[in-house]
This record gives C-alpha cells, structure tokens and sequence, in this order.
C-alpha cells in the first residue's frame, strides 16, 4: 500500500452495512487511516458510540435531536465500560439534525464516504466535492437524482464508486481509451424471485423479498434488489460514472455474484473483475483510489471445480430496469421523481400497505404525472430544482397512495 500519511477519512451512515465494514478495513489499517468524522441517523446509539470512542472521531453527526441524546448518554456509558474516567476523554463536536450530515461534509478530508441510503444522501455529496474531498460513493441515490448538476461539481476521478458493479467497470477501464469501449455489462443476482413470473409474484411476502440470496444488506436496498429497480439505478450511474449511452449499458443475470460487472470494447473481448460477493473491496478501492490494500477480500479459488451462469433479463417480470433507463434517458428531474416515488412505495411495502407487484406499476404512474406536469430538462437542473422535484414526488406519491385503493393492500 502506497500511502505516506494517514488518510484522513469521514463516514457518512457508519452503523449501516457499507460504514460498518468500511471501519473494518481501517482498524485493519489503522496505520493508514485516521477517522475524522462519522455519522448516522442515530438508530444504534450504543454502536455509533463504541465507533466515536474506538476512532477518537473529531466529529460526530446524528441526524435528530432525540438520538442525540441517546448517543450522549451512550457515549459515557461506552466510556466507563473502557475504563475512563470522567474528564479524562475528550468527547467529539456534535452536529446535530437534519443538517448535520451535510455539516460534517463540508469539512475537507481525503475521502468522504457517503453510505447514507436515499436521496438525503444528495447534499451531503455536493457538500464533499465542493469542499474537494475525494468522494467514495456508495449513495447512488445522490448521483443518480442529482444527476448533470452533480457531476458538473466534480473534478475528474472525484467520484470513486463503492457499488461493486461500478467499481468492477472502473477496475477493468484503468489503462484503457473511453474511445475503445463498446458497452457496458453490469450483473444481477436475480434477487430472490430470480425464475418467477408475474402470478408468482402476486403472493410474494415482506420476509420472502428481504431474504436475498448473496448480498446481507439494508430493507431497502434489498427490496429494490428483489424489484430490479436497485440495477435500473445503477444503469443510471454507469451512464454518468463512464459517460456511456444508455444503449450501449446492459444487464445480465449472474446468480453466483462472482463476476461483478464487464467491459466489451471494440475489438470484440470483454475485460471482467472477478471476486467473491464481499463488499469489502470496492469499499477498500474507494479509500485508496487507484491503489489496492492487500488482503482487503478474499480471491477467488481457481483451483476449485466452480460453475458460472449467465442470463437474460427478464424485463416484462421486471419493468423497473426498463422503467430507470427511461427516467435516465429523459433526464432532468426524471430521475429524482422516480427514486422518490420509488422510496414511498418500498416504504409502504415494507410496512405491509402495499403489495410487491404493485411497487413498479406505482413508480411508473407518479413518473408519467410529472413528466406532464412539472418535468425539467437537464438544460435547465440545478441543485434546488432536484430537491423540489424529489420534495413533490415523495408528497404527490404520498397522497396517491392515500388516495388509491388500488395500490394499497
């Protein structure tokens, strides 16, 4: 590893699954890394304290008051469990609300991760490149919305994506001419209900949509996992990521999550990445952009009689791949009103309000209301007009969902 001082890196969402394996490759590194700052909605006050402690954080964001003093009274109980006594620890800078995300951004580090989940992940990522850290993003959501008015922000090679996918096709372009590519393939599992039709999936439970086959990750990753609509999002960040038309961006079904994503260039090979499903080196990547740490995941045994499959997509049991190309296609405030409305209905899904099937068919209905109503044009995206477009979509879906009985169970 090739890094003559500590990194000094700031974790945003870090009791989630991505923050919490990111501070397992840095006590694994301690001597690398140094943790400036760390932050969370506040739902696991002990955890986020033990990290506080752990890292000797400078900073420490929680999203709501109330969690704040959990995190407070946390952080003493955590303390006296380590042996200090009163005074004699120095307890972090509290940021505290629905800001203090985006507070602890705009302090400048090497990197930032932004492991946030949806779209409130947006401002705390203008927030990281304005301020010129290096951007490990694993929030799609935030590039995804934000689309042009995000990447007009960033300075070349700012955005490091942690997505394995993305992360897979920026490993396989390095040393290569953009010239040169053909298209992008981005693999799926297949999520759960790889294999079923639409009557299948009619009956489909909460409990059957969270247990995914491969991946260990947060409800509502998962469930855009089982819809698809997880891989229309990424369609939609390897089109700004790479600048690849959209026609030239395809999935395919990958069952074994070895292969995570592959490029086909002119000549007609493909260049593949290929490990074991573990999130722990695209995170690694995304510290230490473009230099590798050693034994960050464990590499695939070659020696091992092993089986791959590849499959098609099956876009009429899972229009919402389709559905995101559209919305990316159109651009502007399309993609912003899609995540929102996306977000309503997993919301409402997971909460037993709505059914499985009827998620897409949602999403399409509030996109198809703006595009008549209120859409704006990539000519005219601002920052300010992706938050009132994804403001309106989380109320209109609100309201339509209260309003329908057709979409509610």
């Amino acid at each position: 590893m090739t890094v003559n001082k500590p990194r000094r890196v700031t974790i945003l969402g870090s009791t989630g699954s991505i923050g919490t394996q990111t501070l397992d490759i840095i006590r694994a590194n301690s001597k690398d890394f140094q943790v400036v700052g760390i932050g969370a909605g506040g739902a696991n006050p002990t955890l986020l304290a033990q990290q506080a402690l752990e890292f000797n954080v400078e900073y420490l964001a929680i999203a709501t008051a109330t969690a704040a003093q959990d995190v407070q009274l946390a952080l003493y109980a955590q303390a006296k469990k380590l042996g200090f006594s009163e005074g004699n620890f120095a307890l972090p800078k509290l940021l505290i609300g629905p800001t203090a995300a985006t507070e602890l951004a705009q302090i400048a580090v090497d990197v930032l991760v932004n492991a946030i989940t949806g779209a409130v992940g947006l401002l705390p990522t203008v927030a990281a490149l304005k301020a010129g850290s290096t951007l490990a993003l694993a929030n799609k959501e935030s590039l995804v919305i934000g689309g042009a008015a995000v990447m007009n922000l960033a300075k070349p090679g700012q955005i490091v994506p942690v997505d394995s996918e993305h992360s897979a096709i920026a490993q396989c372009l390095v040393g290569q001419q953009g010239q040169q590519v053909r298209k992008l393939i981005l693999t799926a599992s297949g999520g759960p209900f790889r294999g079923m039709n639409l009557t299948q999936l009619e009956e489909v439970t909460v409990k059957q949509a969270l247990n995914h086959p491969t991946w260990s990750m947060g409800p509502v990753v998962t469930i855009n996992s089982a819809t698809m609509m997880n891989k229309g999002l990424e369609i939609i960040e390897a089109h700004l990521l790479f600048d690849v038309a959209y026609e030239n961006i395809e999935v395919v079904v990958h069952p074994q999550s070895v292969v995570h994503s592959m490029v086909e260039f002119i000549d007609g090979s493909t260049i593949a990445q290929a490990s074991p499903p573990d999130m722990h080196l695209p995170i690694s990547l995304g510290l230490n952009w473009p230099n590798r740490i050693a034994k960050s995941s464990l590499a695939c045994n070659w020696t091992a009689p092993t089986s791959w499959n590849f499959e098609p997509l099956d876009e009429v049991t899972f229009p919402a791949v389709s559905l995101a190309k559209r919305a990316g296609e159109l651009a502007g405030t399309a993609p912003a009103v899609l995540n929102g409305a996306n977000e309503v209905a997993v919301a409402a899904f997971l909460a037993g309000n709505m059914s499985f099937i009827k998620i897409v068919n949602f999403v399409s209905l509030v996109l198809d209301t703006h595009i008549k109503t209120n859409f704006v044009s990539d000519e005219e995206l601002t920052i300010e007009e992706v938050l009132t477009a994804a403001d309106w979509a989380q109320r209109y879906s609100q309201e339509l969902l209260g309003a329908n009985n057709e979409f509610r169970t």
